[in-house]
């Protein structure tokens, strides 16, 4: 091994999460990127339909999104696009306390009627008479944003190695002895600090660490594209049911929507079952007249949440050197930015600085689960 191989912080899955942390320490501090896949973000960042959305995750969740979102469109990353949630007069309750929860954190929640919700999803059925609107929901270029922080980690001296999936971490003597293997040949490195940013291989990175794992769990959400009759409107916003079980939005003249589904999963390159697409389809004609003309394509992405559905930052309080990064379930995308800049600070040690200074870092300490 020589100087070249060793490294101040070795980061283990290039996805989103890994190569914007990547992005935040790189100037500071010599970091490696390993990623078992021929392409970073493979299974879950290659696979989003991302918004930015302020009430996407709850309460907790906001500060990241809020922090995150002048970032986002500071760097052209977002297009406008607008949410609604939509119910039926059984939802009532559900939309007022969605209302109430949301306007206390900060974001901008409406509550509309049917005539409103008539002008912005053509062939709403009638049933459907309660919206919430959150007007600053916004579209991401998810593949442009990724490719910005492999960039700039890459500018500022990051090395990624591809197709190297970790077989060995062992800490001796204050760091890390790394070692690695897949279609590119082995490799190995030292490290004085290891990220887990491993996604649905979490738990996986952690046994291989000798850190006890936090019960990340997986869950595969299945997406489907549409072309239907009538075409949707380019304004046609991110439409979701208050009961969480569809959303679609406009992709171009197609439709792309989803079941919003959460099944537990194990790590894997996951696909769409055809039960879940067919029960999307059923669900949003339900909601609306428009016809089906054809099914064009269908995929599904791994979305790995921690126990309490919040995510993971920070170091092991056992383990020595491991930095967790993981559990960020379907907000990941929006909220990379202020959690990239939270991490590294907690990270190098480095100061709260504007975009990070209102965000509690124990919310997602991974300290919470041994308390």
């Amino acid at each position: 091994m020589t100087a070249a191989d060793v490294f101040d912080i070795a980061i283990v899955g290039a996805g989103m999460a890994g190569s914007s942390l990547a992005a935040e320490c790189a100037p500071h501090a010599r970091v490696l990127l390993i990623e078992a896949e021929d392409t970073p973000g493979y299974h879950t960042t290659g696979r989003s339909a991302a918004f930015w959305h302020e009430t996407l995750g709850g309460p907790k969740i906001y500060p990241l999104t809020s922090a995150s979102g002048p970032w986002l469109a500071e760097h052209g990353f977002l297009s406008a696009r607008g949410g609604l949630h939509i119910g039926r007069e059984d939802h009532r309750a559900t939309a007022e306390s969605f209302l109430a929860a949301f306007e206390t954190a900060g974001a901008r929640v409406e509550l509309i009627g049917r005539a409103r919700l008539e002008q912005i999803v053509p062939g709403l059925r009638p049933e459907w008479i309660i919206g919430a609107w959150e007007p600053e929901c916004a579209d991401i270029d998810v593949a442009a944003m990724h490719q910005h922080y492999l960039a700039a980690a890459r500018k500022a001296g990051s090395v990624l190695r591809v197709r190297a999936r970790l077989d060995h971490a062992e800490r001796t003597g204050g760091s890390w002895s790394l070692a690695w293997s897949g279609a590119a040949g082995q490799g190995e490195a030292r490290a004085a600090l290891l990220v887990n940013a491993a996604g649905a291989w979490a738990d996986t990175v952690a046994g291989l660490a000798g850190a006890a794992p936090l019960g990340i769990q997986p869950k595969r959400r299945s997406m489907v594209q549409l072309r239907i009759d009538p075409a949707p409107p380019p304004t046609l916003p991110l439409t979701l049911s208050f009961d969480e079980d569809f959303y679609f939005r406009p992709q171009g003249d197609r439709l792309w929507l989803s079941p919003h589904d959460e099944t537990p999963d194990v790590p894997r390159d996951a696909a769409p079952e055809e039960l879940d697409i067919a029960m999307a389809i059923d669900r949003m004609e339900q909601a609306v007249d428009w016809k089906v003309r054809a099914l064009e394509r269908r995929w599904a992405g791994l979305r790995s949440f921690a126990p309490d559905r919040l995510p993971v930052y920070g170091f092991d309080p056992v383990r020595e050197g491991l930095f967790w990064f993981v559990g960020q379930g379907g907000i990941g995308i929006q909220t990379a930015p202020a959690a990239a800049r939270l991490g590294a600070q907690l990270l190098l040690g480095l100061p709260r600085d504007a975009m990070t200074q209102g965000l509690d870092a124990s919310f997602y300490s991974p300290a919470r689960f041994t308390a």
